[in-house]
């Protein structure tokens, strides 16, 4: 807008004229015209896009293996009849190595790495839920051979992240020593270049088998070359040849792709058979696969309750009373449930129920509070509340003491009066639960006045019609 406004001023239009042609406020017009007079619009400078934009993944590959700017030029101009000069190449090789201009090459022993990331390929018809569904490639590269495993997957969770692993290890038939990661939400809580927080259920699978994690620094994708190549490689040679939607038949059709063209088709940057590579140098190398499975546990959040209660598959188990209103990671296998606080100690296990609307309660959880402990905190509430608290006792011995550390916690909402008008409504009418006191308190129902309960005998009738019935007979 400023050049063309400069450009017709320059013409010797006037503001009016620019206004009507442009469509745009005659103060905008004067505006652009004062800067254009002081000199602050400059002729714009466009910024172009390399033509080597499109090839990054591969040359950052290159560069993880030693390879300079002359030969990688040649590389370039050979395998894709790329017409660019060699100072272009050069000047974008020193620009991926950083400011420091210090590339160290990334070549890895036999069985020491492997590489591993995700990604996204789009929906896939999954007959189990019969829809479509968003699907990812999971793909794990050996960092010597190139040997590949891919994994088409329908999330990016903590549990399907491990299960990939332990399908490519046992795929491999061994285990790498090291495992280099991208900064996923699901193998790094945070991207830190210097001290990367690992999931502790990652690691703690990665310790299981032997290996460690790495992962790459956020800005410096140099690093994890080979899998991102692996991903694009993936990407371009085999779902866009292929037409099936139906993704169990794409699983099927993607394994024998991997192993019958992926790893047996000449690498472009190591011109080897990864394959050949693999059986030959690198499978020997690797770790030995344990004899037992790493058990997998889902991995989630949840909000401790009022009743120092979590909720899991429909059922409520205890946590220690301390906890109530904080956040705590739960894991499972299905039939052990681990609860733990956010530093991830544990401060809870329990056997997963196989029934529903259960509490699973540890009596050692509750609070140290005495039958006098209960009954002094209720009268320090108000009468109506000890005697909300006697007849919640007696008739459910078991679980009034949920029900009025229940009715305590409102005391951090609510006045002592109006919890105590409260229990005094639940009294009136045998609601004697602590969801019915909360209610009264949240509704304001515990001002209203009840009517009185009684009979008012004037001793007079005033329908007519009953005199008449006695005088017949018919009322005795």
């Amino acid at each position: 807008m400023y050049y063309t406004v400069k450009t017709l001023l320059s013409q010797g239009k006037n503001i009016s004229e620019i206004s009507r042609e442009l469509g745009i406020d005659r103060k905008t017009v004067r505006k652009i015209r004062d800067k254009v007079k002081d000199g602050k619009v400059e002729t714009p400078k466009f910024s172009r896009v390399s033509v080597l934009e499109a090839y990054k993944e591969e040359i950052i590959e290159y560069l993880s293996e030693g390879l300079t700017a002359v030969l990688i030029h040649q590389k370039l101009t050979r395998d894709h009849d790329l017409s660019v000069s060699y100072s272009c190449v050069k000047k974008y090789v020193r620009k991926l190595k950083g400011p420091d201009g210090i590339y160290v090459p990334l070549i890895s022993p036999p069985g020491e790495e492997a590489q591993v990331d995700f990604g996204y390929i789009g929906y896939f018809y999954d007959k189990s839920v019969k829809k479509k569904v968003k699907c990812w490639i999971f793909c794990m590269v050996l960092s010597h051979s190139r040997y590949k495993y891919y994994e088409i997957v329908r999330s990016q969770d903590v549990e399907t992240f491990l299960r990939c692993h332990i399908n490519a290890f046992e795929y491999f038939g061994g285990i790498p020593r090291v495992i280099k990661i991208d900064n996923l939400k699901s193998g790094v809580l945070k991207a830190n270049f210097y001290e990367p927080v690992i999931q502790k259920e990652y690691a703690a699978m990665l310790e299981y088998y032997g290996s460690s994690s790495f992962a790459c620094k956020v800005r410096y994708p140099q690093e994890k070359g080979k899998v991102e190549s692996g991903i694009k490689y993936v990407k371009n040679n085999f779902f866009k040849s292929i037409k099936e939607r139906d993704l169990d038949k794409v699983k099927i059709i993607l394994r024998d792709w991997q192993e019958n063209i992926c790893n047996k088709k000449i690498h472009g940057t190591t011109r080897k058979v990864p394959y050949e590579q693999f059986m030959e140098k690198e499978k020997s190398c690797l770790l030995s696969i344990p004899g037992k499975r790493y058990e997998v546990y889902e991995v989630s959040e949840r909000i401790v309750n009022r009743y120092s209660h979590i909720t899991y598959k429909y059922n409520y188990y205890s946590v220690p009373y301390k906890y109530v209103g904080s956040k705590v990671n739960i894991r499972s296998n299905g039939s052990i449930l681990k609860i733990y606080n956010e530093k991830f100690e544990e401060i809870a296990v329990h056997t997963v129920s196989k029934l529903t609307g259960e509490f699973i309660t540890n009596k050692a959880h509750n609070p140290k509070l005495t039958q006098s402990d209960y009954k002094r905190k209720s009268l320090e509430i108000g009468l109506n509340t000890l005697e909300f608290y006697e007849r919640l006792k007696g008739e459910k011995p078991r679980h009034y003491h949920r029900m009025m550390q229940g009715i305590f916690s409102l005391l951090k909402v609510y006045d002592r009066e109006i919890i105590d008008l409260a229990c005094k409504r639940a009294n009136k009418h045998n609601s004697i639960s602590y969801l019915s006191v909360k209610k009264i308190c949240e509704s304001g129902i515990y001002s209203i006045s009840e009517p009185e309960e009684s009979v008012k005998c004037s001793g007079y009738g005033h329908n007519l019609q009953i005199y008449d019935e006695i005088l017949n007979g018919r009322i005795n």
